[in-house]
């Protein structure tokens, strides 16, 4: 049995006591009880499957002993409810974290239950390679679900697996050497129905692939489908998708895909990669049929793919009215195919597909690639990019905006070894006047400075809640580069 530091440091201490709930029970497990007693801490049960002669209801609490390991697995079937001042709770006692070790199988499968809370324990599969061909957690047709302190790592498909569920607070879990995502939320094909979720303060790290997954992506941070009104925040995501058993399209650290109001806010995605030959790879990605979402204040560094994708795949719903801000990329993009920091590409080859998008206030730096690539399949319409800082180590865009109508506005534009280059263009009016870019009635609006940042192009911060003091990017106080990220 081996449970990992790093597991156990990120997650921190378990709960040494619960508050009382009227109406409520406490069931407690511990590897030196027997079944055959009543489950008082006094006189616990021994094993998981003691659970299965039990009727939970609305206040119970299943408590395991904290720091001890339990084989098997729980499973709460459909008709299980707690209520919204009574949950159910299954949770660790006394010092430190108990271990669900369930081999092949998920470790916690909830099934059309409403009003659950699981906190504080550690999961673990046999190994996304070894056995297991399950998630880890499980939520399936939920509602009001709470995870909040939960490890999860070695199952051959997603850490925590939310399928069709709503009502959802995900907090402070980490997610590690599983398969195809360390979290996953998707809807049902079509519906998003996977609705009002908040993911907040989680790491998903070395999630490297799935095996059996030959087809379709896999090795994500965090990903969601089908989603509505979904909130991601404080979250991290590294070394994820390495060994994504395939080429063709790849994983992604965060990022959404036919859903809408997804917001990704105060997010660090760094060191993701893909197969080797794959694509993607990237940090954050706004991808097929996503509407009316925001990333925002994110920093993404270090990405074998692009820091931020902006994709819609033949067959999606239309992506349209999304907005990226105020976030940085650091050297990414210099390994996939992308070969710059934003790439855009549309497979659907229609540009009504693919329309409306903000992008302001971005610092994107890159001393090994471009700042902005164009796929040969890009077709989009009313794009504008505006007040954003856009530095590269020669060409600052890549391919060319098909149908020629991307709004470039009041940007800071800088090529590190030829002060400006596009196209071959290296005069910054020059291209304005050629092009249309960078103009206002007539007069140019973009600046051609070199930034005086603080500590560019050396990012090692890891810890989304101290993105507030990160100030690499800082420039001197009276330097004009029109965009204001911290």
């Amino acid at each position: 049995m081996r449970i990992g530091l790093l597991f156990l440091i990120v997650l921190g201490a378990s709960e040494a006591a619960f508050p009382q709930h009227n109406g409520g029970r406490n069931f407690y497990i511990d590897t030196t009880g027997n079944d055959g007693a009543d489950g008082t801490k006094e006189t616990p049960w021994k094993t998981l499957s003691r659970l299965k002669l039990l009727q939970l209801k609305a206040g119970d609490r299943v408590l395991l002993k904290g720091g001890q390991v339990f084989d098997g697995s729980i499973q709460l079937d459909s008709g299980i409810h707690g209520s919204a001042g009574l949950p159910i709770s299954i949770s660790s006692y006394g010092s430190g974290k108990a271990l669900i070790r369930s081999g092949n199988r998920a470790a916690i499968r909830l099934y059309q239950n409403r009003f659950i809370r699981i906190s504080d324990l550690l999961l673990e599969g046999s190994g996304r390679k070894n056995g297991n061909t399950e998630s880890g957690l499980v939520i399936a047709g939920c509602r009001h679900i709470t995870v909040n302190g939960v490890g999860v790592r070695g199952f051959q498909k997603a850490g925590l697996a939310a399928q069709a569920s709503s009502n959802l607070r995900i907090s402070h879990v980490f997610a590690a050497d599983n398969g195809y995502a360390g979290i996953s939320i998707e809807g049902e094909y079509g519906k998003r129905d996977a609705a009002h979720i908040y993911v907040g303060d989680c790491r998903a790290e070395n999630n490297p692939g799935d095996p059996s997954n030959l087809t379709n992506h896999s090795g994500n941070g965090i990903v969601a489908g089908y989603c509505r009104d979904l909130l991601i925040e404080y979250c991290a995501a590294t070394n994820n998708g390495w060994d994504m058993p395939r080429k063709g399209n790849g994983p992604v650290g965060i990022w959404a895909y036919e859903s809408d109001s997804v917001t990704i806010r105060y997010c660090i995605s760094y060191r993701n990669k893909t197969s080797v030959g794959g694509g993607d790879g990237g940090g954050f990605d706004l991808d097929g049929g996503i509407t009316h979402s925001v990333i925002h204040h994110c920093l993404s560094y270090d990405n074998q793919g692009s820091g931020f994708g902006i994709f819609q795949y033949a067959g999606a719903a239309p992506w349209h009215d999304n907005e990226i801000s105020y976030n940085i990329s650091e050297n990414d993009g210099a390994v996939s195919p992308a070969g710059a920091g934003v790439f855009i590409w549309n497979n659907s080859r229609d540009p009504l597909q693919l329309r409306d998008l903000d992008f302001h206030h971005n610092i994107i730096y890159n001393e090994k690639a471009a700042a902005i690539s164009y796929e040969t399949e890009s077709e989009h319409s009313g794009f504008r990019f505006h007040d954003n800082n856009f530095i590269a180590s020669r060409q600052l865009i890549l391919g060319r905006d098909i149908v020629g109508r991307d709004v470039f506005l009041n940007n800071n534009w800088w090529s590190l070894s030829d002060g400006f280059n596009i196209d071959g263009i290296k005069n910054l009016g020059s291209w304005s006047a050629q092009t249309g870019k960078e103009q206002v009635n007539g007069k140019l609006a973009g600046t051609n400075n070199r930034p005086m940042f603080v500590n560019a192009g050396h990012t090692l911060l890891t810890d989304p809640r101290s993105l507030d003091r990160f100030f690499n990017y800082r420039t001197a106080k009276k330097q004009d580069l029109r965009n204001k990220v911290h």
